[in-house]
């Protein structure tokens, strides 16, 4: 079993606070990972657990080990059970974990029953750190869902693809997507042809015959699901005219390459989109990293309307961090020059170019690096 990265930060916070919940995609790995903090186990997805729960709650409450609820959406009377017995003892921490995919009644139930008595992890799909060197090209074709092709076999894209069915069809309209499953899987689509690109909601929702207000509802769900992610733009007081607009990203790559009916590395090479496809795992590996550590960020983007911009703002502990990604294994002076000038817009105190360039330099506040190196200023903050 791969050691997962969070593990340290869910150990922190189960020191901390009496309930965590561990969210994320599913099929991220959050029941195998939880099965390393205790056998005292319920999958509250099946009539018979919730049973089995009930009878047996008071002897699990006084559990010295925390008690895993799985899919906890599924049983929300469970919640104000919880807040009654961590109030009868609130000196004691570490006592529930709380596993599910977010969906909105969930995060209703949790504010609702759950507010200052809960810590929130988000467990990513697997990334860079959590691999051989060796899987780099791999992870970034296939994706990081450990049952998605990434660790052994050749499940890709027929995985990702049955993946994104089944959600469509169920799990998004049980979570409160009103979409067909039809409008559902050609929304995938066209997020996928917007996959880096500023978000424009009028004009997919007059391909989908939709309203705009219709499509940004929909999107909200997807997001809400960890498929997708809205990078919103950094707007500092400049004289220029800023992009305002968020950026939409799969967060996943291999779902997007799925979608878009790649199959091989040689297939994704030649696509015309195959830089945003790269910006957008590079920002995952980052984003991924720093909350695996328990980093507190802030994620932008900084785009002028005369072209000036970068892929990724960052900003953490007071420092604001300047990213661009140049898929190139030989990134030159001008490619530097280009960060260092929007780097300067914004005052960016640290400035980083990402390429697949094999050698990193570094200047005072300048760094050109790889995504194995970007890892690695990460583990240095």
């Amino acid at each position: 079993m791969i050691d997962r990265a969070l593990l340290s930060v869910i150990h922190n916070r189960l020191k901390r606070f009496p309930v965590v919940a561990l969210l994320g995609p599913r099929q991220s790995g959050k029941t195998t990972l939880a099965a390393t903090l205790s056998k005292t186990y319920y999958d509250l997805e099946l009539e018979t657990e919730r049973l089995r729960l009930d009878l047996q709650w008071d002897d699990t409450v006084r559990s010295d080990d925390p008690v895993i609820l799985d899919e906890a959406q599924n049983y929300p009377e469970i919640f104000p059970r919880i807040r009654n017995a961590v109030d009868k003892d609130r000196q004691k921490n570490g006592r529930f974990v709380i596993l599910g995919s977010v969906s909105p009644g969930l995060m209703r139930h949790v504010s609702e029953f759950l507010t200052g008595r809960i810590a929130i992890c988000e467990l990513f799909p697997l990334i860079l750190a959590e691999l051989d060197e060796k899987r780099d090209d791999d992870l970034w074709l296939a994706g990081g869902f450990p049952d998605g092709g990434i660790l052994e076999g050749s499940q890709f894209p027929t995985w990702q693809k049955n993946y994104l069915d089944v959600l469509a069809m169920r799990d998004l309209p049980v979570w409160g997507l009103p979409a067909s499953p039809p409008t559902t899987k050609r929304l995938f689509k066209m997020v996928a042809a917007s996959h880096g690109n500023t978000w424009n909601a009028s004009t997919i929702g007059k391909s989908m015959g939709l309203s705009y207000h219709t499509v940004n509802s929909y999107l909200d769900y997807l997001e809400q699901a960890y498929l997708i992610r809205r990078i919103q733009p950094y707007v500092p007081n400049i004289r220029k005219r800023l992009v305002k607009s968020p950026k939409v990203y799969w967060r996943d790559s291999g779902l997007l390459h799925a979608l878009m009916n790649v199959r091989r590395m040689d297939d994704l090479l030649i696509q015309p989109w195959v830089g945003a496809s790269w910006e957008g795992w590079i920002i995952e590996q980052i984003l991924g990293s720093l909350n695996n550590k328990g980093i507190d960020h802030d994620v932008f983007f900084f785009r002028t309307s005369d072209g000036h911009e970068l892929d990724l703002v960052l900003q953490l502990g007071g420092r604001t961090w300047a990213f661009e990604m140049k898929l190139s294994s030989s990134p030159d002076r001008s490619d530097l020059d280009r960060l260092t000038k929007a780097a300067d817009m914004i005052g960016a105190e640290k400035r980083v170019l990402v390429s697949k360039a094999r050698r990193e330099v570094r200047g005072e506040n300048a760094i050109m690096t790889n995504a194995r190196g970007v890892l690695s200023l990460i583990e240095e903050m």
